[in-house]
């Protein structure tokens, strides 16, 4: 251990690959965040946090049981391809991601005043999902993205108390930020339906990666950055326009 923190390479390791667990922990923070969304506004700030340290306990485990995590890249089957148990994991995720996400755009459009105010149902009665419920749904996805996570800092560092020290510095900076993220994402209703469609991108994703096919993160990354700076541009021209019309007459 003291050779390790008397490495250089060691230290390097441990920051870059800090920086890339928090860009992988992104959509991460947009599913935790779009359901807690359904908890009662007290309860949403614990639910953030609980999800994102059930991430870390599943990363942590993920890479202490790291020979396991590897031996999910054999093939398990062979059906039109070979099919890994990472494959399966994936697939499947990706499955629930593109289900979730599609679900949670046709509400956000259909039903905008239920998730404006969560705590209301159509007929004024309270209706809020079960916080059981939605840490569930945080654990399922919280796998698929763990693994993912899991390969590549396995893929970047070669010392386990690295990899788990940059695991918790990235959930450490992702709860920090997680409720400012959370809030302003729940109080901006073209946010939240922009970060859904980022989910449904990630869920493709996840479904050509179960299939053998690799798509670079950062094409999708890009594509969401560049509308999220458009849909700020027309934020701010709203706001600018609504200052006008409340200006009296001259």
């Amino acid at each position: 251990m003291i050779e390790l923190l008397q490495d250089p390479q060691a230290w390097l390791s441990l920051v870059v690959l800090a920086a890339m667990e928090i860009v992988l922990g992104i959509d991460n923070i947009v599913f935790i965040t779009i359901l807690c969304g359904r908890l009662p506004p007290e309860k949403q700030t614990a639910a953030r946090r609980l999800g994102l340290l059930v991430a870390l306990v599943t990363r942590v485990l993920l890479l202490l049981s790291i020979s396991w995590v590897m031996r999910l890249t054999d093939p398990l089957f062979e059906l039109f391809r070979p099919w890994s148990g990472k494959d399966l994991i994936l697939f499947g995720g990706g499955l629930f991601l593109l289900y979730k996400a599609t679900v949670e755009i046709h509400e956000n459009v259909n039903h905008p005043h239920k998730h404006a105010h969560p705590e209301a149902g159509e007929e004024g009665r309270p209706k809020t999902a079960a916080f059981g419920m939605i840490i569930a749904q945080i654990m399922v996805l919280d796998i698929v993205f763990s693994l993912d996570s899991v390969i590549t800092a396995v893929g970047m560092a070669e010392h386990i108390p690295v990899m788990v020290a940059a695991v918790m510095i990235a959930v450490g900076v992702m709860i920090a930020f997680a409720g400012p993220i959370g809030d302003f994402v729940q109080q901006n209703a073209t946010i939240r339906v922009l970060a859904l469609s980022f989910l449904v991108l990630i869920g493709v994703m996840l479904l050509m990666e179960g299939t053998g096919l690799h798509v670079s993160k950062g094409y999708i990354y890009s594509a969401m950055g560049f509308s999220l700076v458009v849909e700020m541009l027309n934020m701010r021209m709203r706001k600018k326009s609504d200052k006008l019309h409340r200006l009296p007459d001259a």
